[in-house]
């Protein structure tokens, strides 16, 4: 399966997951969907993430992780 190239307006990290505002919705990401280095990760780690200028990917400079916005919005769909 291809993986949807959407752009995030914003993100934001929390205590269940990670919410991903999109241009026409909202969605929630548990930590266990994203991947497993951050579904062990601990809260500090977590909230530490960065948007991409573009709004295509998340990075999490602490464990240098890069998840692309489609790729984790495929996950819940």
């Amino acid at each position: 399966m291809a993986t949807v190239s959407l752009i995030a307006q914003s993100i934001s990290p929390e205590k269940a997951g990670l919410r991903i505002l999109l241009s026409n919705r909202e969605v929630c990401i548990g930590w266990e969907h994203c991947s497993p280095l951050l579904a062990h990760a601990s809260a500090t780690e977590r909230m530490n993430a960065e948007l991409s200028p573009g709004g295509y990917g998340i990075h999490w400079p602490l464990w240098d992780e890069d998840l692309s916005v489609g790729a984790l919005v495929e996950k819940v769909q």
